[in-house]
Parts: structure tokens; sequence; C-alpha cells
């Protein structure tokens, strides 16, 4: 049920992700033409960068968001093609991570960009308006509860030394 409290609904702190997860892709996508001595290293950094970005994002949609729309919601198709499509990114990630400097990574890189943008443009066209419409669903209270998540994610990244700057 939606309420007074002002702020960020869920759609929109996902679709922030979604943003800036596409910026780090152009910003690979731009040194992966270069030929500049520090461009293997800077893509080293944001293949690690998006690997990570992705993973916490993916963790707090499975986690908060995709079983709070089920419970609100009839037809949860659209949801089951949203968690493959999220196995299929995991793997893509997972590739990434294990061959870093793999004359593949390029390649994969530029892959799982385009499956992002499948994916976002899925979540922008049918599972955010459902989730709006969803009367039951307080998007805002499911903000906090993603953003409580994810900070906590980050957190157990920098403590562990996997959080990458």
């Amino acid at each position: 049920m939606a309420t007074s409290r002002t702020g960020k609904e869920a759609c929109d702190l996902l679709d922030a992700d979604h943003r800036a997860i596409k910026k780090l892709f152009k910003t690979y996508e731009e040194l992966a033409g270069s030929r500049a001595r520090s461009a293997s290293q800077k893509k080293l950094d944001l293949s690690r960068r998006i690997g990570q970005e992705l993973t916490v994002h993916l963790q707090i949609e499975e986690e908060l968001f995709y079983p709070a729309l089920r419970a609100v919601v009839k037809d949860t198709v659209l949801l089951d093609v949203a968690t493959v499509e999220d196995d299929l990114i995991k793997e893509l990630v997972a590739q990434i991570q294990q061959g870093e400097g793999h004359a593949l990574t390029d390649a994969r890189v530029r892959v799982l960009g385009e499956s992002i943008d499948r994916h976002v443009k899925q979540q922008r066209n049918t599972i955010f308006p459902k989730a709006r419409a969803a009367r039951k669903l307080d998007l805002i209270a499911l903000a906090e509860q993603l953003e409580a998540r994810k900070e906590t994610l980050l957190m157990e990244m920098t403590d562990t030394g996997a959080l990458v700057d």
C-alpha cells in the first residue's frame, strides 16, 4: 500500500542503478578501442566494477524486489523470465571475472552490455509498470529495504576486499 513518505520508490532506485551501470559499459566500450598503455588496466578495473555493480543489483532484485512483486501480481511469467535473464547475466559476469585479460573479454563485456540493455528494457516496459500498478505494494518502503540491503552488500564487499573503486 502506498504511503505518504517522500523519497525514491523501488523502480526509480533500480533504474538509477541501470543508468549507472550503463555508463560503466559506455566507458568500457570507449576503452575497448583505445591503444593507450593504460587502457588494459582501466578495462580490467572497469570489468571488475561492472561485475560488482551487477552482482549487488541482481541480488537485491532477487532477494527483495521480485518476491515483493510476486506476492501482489497474478501473472509472474515476466518475473520468471527476469530471473532466468539474471542467471545468464551472472554466468557472463563469472566468465569475465574468471577470464580477466582473456582475448574474449571485450566480446563478453559487449554481450553482457547487450543483455543488460534487453533486461532493462523489459523491466522499464513491463515489470516496473506492473509494480507501480500494484496497489498492495509499498514501493517507497521497498526502496528503503533495497537501499539498506545494497549498502550492506557493498560494505561486505569492502570488508572482504572484493570491492573495486
